[in-house]
């Protein structure tokens, strides 16, 4: 992301003062250069679209061209609750018209068009690529677009279903700085993809790892086996559910306690966002994308878990590095109860 010699005008100096205060000028200069795009316009990442455009990012594409519904209204704050204005609008337009009520210094946009017939040359416009509602296979093959450019492009998947969420992100060959007492330390992390990450054997991984990992894995499976768009299922697929969590649990010679039938009945039953996750989702993928923009703070590595019915947010280091290693705090971190 090179936007050195570019500076910030007065406006900008003077509507974002109190957050230069907290992150730095230069923090916030990459920040409103930077252009983000994201797809799948759920509860989730309209708390995720609110925050980074409040923020002062430089642009936002938004790509959904579903038509609003009352169901969608129910977790995502950005459609106008009078069905007579969102009635045949797409959600990219109706979030598109609310986001720019945010801050209108933000650039806010709608593309149009499924996510994975883009050429890889359509994500070189962007610095940041956000993708959520999308099935396994589209997953793999945007964060292969973005891997394909000749400038880095972070790259984040986000989920949310009923109050459990997932974050993943793979920043590429990344660096960065953080403050260590008085000092300024440059550090340097390296990413695995998405495939690279779900791929290594579940045997590998160490004892302690997130079961929502492994119940969102199972359920990503199985909405590709069966042919279904990204949170198409419900209880009627409880008993396929099960069958392909054994399947895999067998295969990766992991023992099936490792992935509990009430989280999957949980997830199944009841597909739809529940909002508090999604502000806390929302959030947390904000501040990550910050951080990733502006180079400043220790980032995710690599996939975020939240389940409300402990309250704990928990991050993983899930890549070839740390297969079979114990939760060091370098690869595993608790994060307080939310």
């Amino acid at each position: 992301m090179d936007v050195d010699g570019e500076e910030l005008t007065a406006q900008e100096t003077a509507l974002y003062d109190r957050q230069i205060r907290v992150w730095g000028a230069d923090a916030q200069r990459r920040l409103s250069k930077a252009h983000v795009l994201v797809y799948g316009m759920k509860g989730t990442v309209a708390e995720f679209c609110k925050n980074i455009v409040l923020a002062g990012v430089g642009s936002l594409t938004l790509i959904d061209d579903r038509v609003a519904t009352e169901e969608a209204f129910s977790s995502n704050f950005l459609i106008p609750s009078d069905e007579n204005v969102y009635g045949g609008k797409t959600l990219a337009q109706l979030c598109c018209d609310s986001l720019k009520d945010f801050n209108p210094m933000v650039r806010v946009s709608v593309e149009k068009g499924d996510i994975s017939s883009f050429d890889v040359e359509f994500f070189n416009k962007f610095d940041v690529v956000v993708v959520s509602c999308c099935s396994l296979s589209a997953k793999k093959l945007v964060n292969e677009k973005c891997r394909k450019l000749s400038k880095r492009v972070a790259f984040y998947t986000v989920d949310c279903r009923d109050s459990c969420g997932e974050i993943f992100a793979d920043l590429q060959d990344y660096k960065y700085s953080k403050k260590k007492l008085d000092e300024t330390i440059e550090c340097h992390l390296q990413y695995p993809t998405f495939v690279e990450a779900i791929s290594i054997p579940w045997k590998a991984l160490h004892r302690r790892m997130s079961k929502l990992y492994f119940a969102m894995r199972v359920i990503e499976k199985y909405e590709e086996s069966e042919g279904r768009s990204a949170g198409e299922v419900s209880i009627a697929d409880l008993p396929g559910v099960l069958k392909l969590k054994k399947e895999l649990c067998t295969a990766q010679s992991l023992n099936e306690s490792h992935v509990p039938d009430t989280l999957l009945e949980r997830l199944v039953t009841n597909t739809t966002e529940f909002p508090p996750v999604c502000a806390i989702i929302g959030g947390i993928l904000g501040q990550e994308v910050i951080k990733a923009i502006s180079g400043k703070g220790d980032p995710l590595k690599n996939f975020f878990f939240f389940d409300a019915f402990d309250g704990k947010g928990i991050i993983e280091d899930i890549s070839d590095s740390n297969a079979g290693r114990e939760p060091f705090q370098e690869e595993r971190r608790e994060l307080v109860k939310f």
